[in-house]
């Protein structure tokens, strides 16, 4: 118990300096390089590949710890998603919404086969050794953020696999080269598209708020609210019921899969945890809407909670990459990473180009790509720099079709992983060159009604 408190209070401390850090260096704001990722790296230095070269600042069981935490984290995380879900006050929107999802799933699956026709040749042609399941690093990286790296490892080692940590590490890597160039690339097209009259609302680039680069502001009359105060504290706290609520279906969750695992029940049995636990939620969820109980849960609030827990898990899986093992797939890094954010940027213009045209076809765009090369904020980021006052109704649109990808996304990296890693790799090459294909036919058909 001494050691969780410990380490929480370490990775707590890196939060804080990161914290500190971005609101000091200037090169931090103008990359709006999360304060979490900022700490992770910190932590990397002060482990055992730098500083604890020369002498143990963190003790080494600790990094054993900190290193599993992103693969716990994760379950509540994605456990969390379908709360508070509701899509019935935007059904004047439901055309573009459908588009905007339909565009990220086509990225999720090229992504995904990108990364495993990639892990084909790199074993098959060029006889290079690489772990079972490799291939979803890039999709979970890009389009799932340092956060689902935990993601990445939980699943490898519910299949036994010893190599989950470096695939934690490999994944990290990507999100970071994925968060940093993909901003970068996507403020190069603003300034390139407002020049060449493609943004609707700015013509020139604007410079973003100093409040926003710095990630905070002193301004009490411009500071948002958390969330509703659906309970009073002479009963319980907002988030303590929120969190509760959560933390009961991931008990609930675990209890009766171990139920099903002991048994063997078809189907179920072989499901993650996470995954699980999703559906149980679900369940849950339509049974309080039906109860109308509906009303104690508020959506902000419960992404606050897995906002603040996706921050540990992004700290914790940055300071323990296995540098040298990760080191071993530098090169492949580099390249899978530089035709990804190739791929996606060209894939997302065209579609949205063609499904959008006039309809703020191009902040769509640049909405869509950045939530697809780091997460959602990174994505409302380059549309707030070609939409400052979100005027347009793409916000909206993008949330809802974010929201759809970011249920189904973690069960096809699962899917992939698990597949690749019992049947072969040519499996999930297969189904996710099926899915895309499908994919695109269908917004074809359902955008020529």
């Amino acid at each position: 118990m001494n050691s969780f408190l410990s380490i929480f209070s370490y990775l707590s401390f890196l939060l804080i300096f990161g914290v500190i850090l971005k609101s000091r260096v200037k090169l931090f704001q103008e990359l709006f390089i999360p304060s979490s990722v900022i700490g992770g790296f910190l932590g990397l230095i002060l482990g055992p590949y730098f500083v604890g070269n020369y002498f143990e600042i963190i003790p080494i069981d600790w990094q054993n710890d900190i290193s599993a935490l992103p693969g716990i984290l994760i379950i509540p995380i994605i456990i969390s998603v379908p709360l508070g879900l509701n899509f019935e006050n935007k059904k004047k929107s439901i055309k573009t919404v459908i588009n905007m999802g339909g565009i990220l799933f086509v990225i999720t699956f090229v992504q995904l086969l990108l990364g495993y026709l990639f892990a084909f040749f790199y074993k098959y042609f060029f006889n290079k050794n690489i772990y079972s399941g490799f291939g979803a690093e890039l999709n979970a990286g890009f389009a799932g953020g340092h956060g689902t790296s935990g993601l990445i490892s939980r699943t490898l080692k519910e299949l036994g696999s010893q190599y989950w940590n470096l695939a934690q590490g490999i994944t990290v890597t990507m999100a970071t080269i994925g968060l940093v160039f993909g901003i970068l690339f996507g403020i190069y097209q603003i300034n390139r598209g407002s020049k060449k009259g493609k943004t609707k609302i700015i013509k020139d680039a604007l410079e973003l708020p100093i409040e926003l680069k710095k990630g905070y502001c002193k301004n009490l009359l411009k500071q948002e609210s958390i969330g509703r105060e659906t309970m009073f504290s002479t009963s319980i706290d907002t988030l303590a019921f929120h969190l509760a609520l959560v933390m009961s279906v991931c008990g609930i969750s675990q209890l009766t899969l171990g139920i099903f695992k002991r048994y063997n029940i078809p189907i179920i049995s072989k499901l993650s945890l996470w995954s699980y636990g999703m559906l149980v939620m679900f369940i849950f969820w339509s049974i309080m809407k039906k109860m109308k109980l509906d009303w104690s849960i508020d959506s902000k609030v419960r992404g606050k909670i897995t906002g603040t827990l996706t921050e540990f898990a992004v700290v914790a899986a940055i300071s323990t990459i296995p540098l040298k093992a990760v080191s071993t797939y530098f090169f492949s890094i580099i390249v899978i990473c530089s035709v990804g954010l190739f791929l996606t940027w060209k894939i997302i213009l065209t579609l949205s180009r063609r499904y959008f045209d006039e309809d703020f076809y191009f902040e769509r765009a640049l909405a869509m790509f950045g939530t697809s090369t780091g997460v959602f904020i990174t994505g409302l980021l380059l549309l707030r720099i070609c939409d400052p006052k979100l005027e347009s109704k793409v916000l909206q649109d993008y949330s809802l079709g974010f929201t759809m990808t970011a249920m189904l996304g973690p069960l096809l990296i699962a899917t992939c992983i698990q597949l690749s890693f019992f049947y072969g790799i040519l499996i999930p090459i297969l189904m996710m060159s099926f899915l895309a294909i499908i994919n695109i036919i269908f917004l074809e058909i359902y955008n020529k009604k």
